[in-house]
């Protein structure tokens, strides 16, 4: 008799525990979430749940006993479940089957704690609380979706995980360093980037202020930002430091993209710049504040208009994918005909117009012969170029009240930035 015993030790003990103890955690957060005049309509209560594991886990025991006891046991629960499922329907007060999906995972959890590490069974257990305890913030969650957020996800996934891994690496034009490949991945990291942006501003951060809505915006696109930001000044004129500062976190951001991008495509690029982007990240952060605090309070209406935009517009890849083709083959015969000069000119004149095809090129152009620190002062030509521009912009779109912080502000971001660009020219 003894040898139908099956021997127990600590693990099997400490297996039932986290068993039965989730299952009962499992089931108070289901009857808790539920409105208390339904709850007469749930599979059992609280215990139920419990009373599940701990079958689960006498008959997985059993099992080396009595074959197919566990899956028997599955059988039956089952069944019970059938009853259920038919009756609150029948009566039409069905409220749906997550109690029986939940009720069968309850049961599968002494088999995950026996089959698998004790840290992945928990992150289950936990996974499936947490999916029970949010559902009422899931169902909020899915009404701020549209129809165009769904369109959005699957342009961005046929992007990169679709159309990427198909396009080849070979040269588009002979002796120019472009292929469809580069072309491509140039595009989704782009657009990654303003995707988060977009994500973060739209269902993170719904009602964020000010200087939280430019500095997503900057991540999005800076020059866009100002633009935006600067209008909207002259409907708060009272508010001119914080509008000034909001434009300049922007530009904050701005090198904190680029610098990403450098990482993605040149990593031996992204070290060597790395001291440059830190001391140019922390001048405009730390000028940023200062300007700031300057003001009494903060402006309570939000730039909702940088949360319209969506990033993935297959016009704007078009127009992105002929920009990197342009400058591709001009930064190409400009190095030819014009060397390290006519780069310099280039980067200067690329920076009134959008610099990230620009730099995307430099940054993948590990075939052309252009020097490392060649690429460093294009890079940070092309920077300090845009940010004139977008200090333009501020200074001719917005209200007579920045125009004091703008000029300052950006005048120490062009000292900073040209004093850098003299390490490398």
């Amino acid at each position: 008799m003894t040898d139908l015993v099956p021997d127990i030790a600590g693990r099997d003990i400490a297996q039932l525990v986290v068993s039965v103890v989730s299952a009962f955690l499992v089931g108070m957060e289901k009857y808790t979430n539920t409105p208390e005049g339904s709850r007469k309509f749930l599979f059992g209560s609280e215990r139920t749940f419990a009373f599940i594991a701990l079958l689960g886990f006498v008959l997985l025991k059993a099992n080396p006993f009595i074959p197919f006891a566990y899956t028997t046991g599955l059988f039956v629960i089952a069944a019970f479940l059938l009853v259920y499922f038919f009756r609150t329907t029948g009566s039409g007060d069905y409220y749906g089957i997550t109690t029986i999906i939940i009720a069968l995972l309850v049961y599968t959890f002494p088999l995950m704690v026996q089959i698998f590490p004790i840290w992945f069974s928990l992150l289950i257990i936990t996974a499936v609380i947490v999916l029970v305890e949010i559902k009422d913030k899931i169902k909020e969650f899915s009404q701020k979706i549209y129809a165009d957020d769904f369109m959005t996800l699957a342009k961005f996934v046929v992007l990169s995980g679709v159309i990427l891994p198909l396009v080849p690496d070979r040269e588009i034009i002979p002796g120019i360093p472009v292929s469809p490949y580069k072309l491509w991945l140039a595009i989704v990291a782009i657009s990654a980037i303003s995707y988060l942006s977009y994500i973060l501003k739209k269902f993170v951060f719904p009602k964020a202020g000010l200087m939280l809505t430019a500095v997503l915006g900057g991540l999005y696109s800076s020059t866009a930002t100002t633009f935006i930001l600067a209008r909207k000044s002259k409907e708060k004129t009272e508010a001119a430091p914080h509008y000034a500062a909001a434009i300049l976190s922007a530009t904050v951001l701005m090198f904190l993209r680029v610098y990403i991008l450098i990482v993605i495509f040149n990593p031996t690029l992204g070290v060597n710049l790395l001291p440059y982007f830190i001391f140019l990240f922390l001048t405009s952060a730390v000028v940023t504040f200062f300007i700031y605090r300057s003001a009494s309070k903060e402006p309570s209406e939000q730039a909702a208009e940088l949360n319209k935009s969506n990033p993935l517009e297959l016009r704007v890849a078009l127009i992105f994918g002929v920009l990197y083709i342009l400058f591709s083959v001009m930064t190409k015969y400009t190095i030819q005909y014009f060397g390290h000069q006519g780069l310099n000119v280039l980067s200067i004149i690329v920076g009134l117009t959008d610099i990230d095809p620009f730099l995307l090129n430099m940054f993948q152009g590990k075939d052309v012969n252009v020097p490392a620190t060649m690429i460093c002062a294009a890079t940070m030509q092309a920077i300090g170029s845009n940010n004139i521009l977008k200090m333009i912009y501020a200074l001719i779109l917005g209200d007579k009240a920045i125009r004091k912080y703008v000029l300052i502000g950006f005048g120490i971001i062009a000292l900073s930035n040209i004093a850098v660009i003299f390490f490398f020219v």
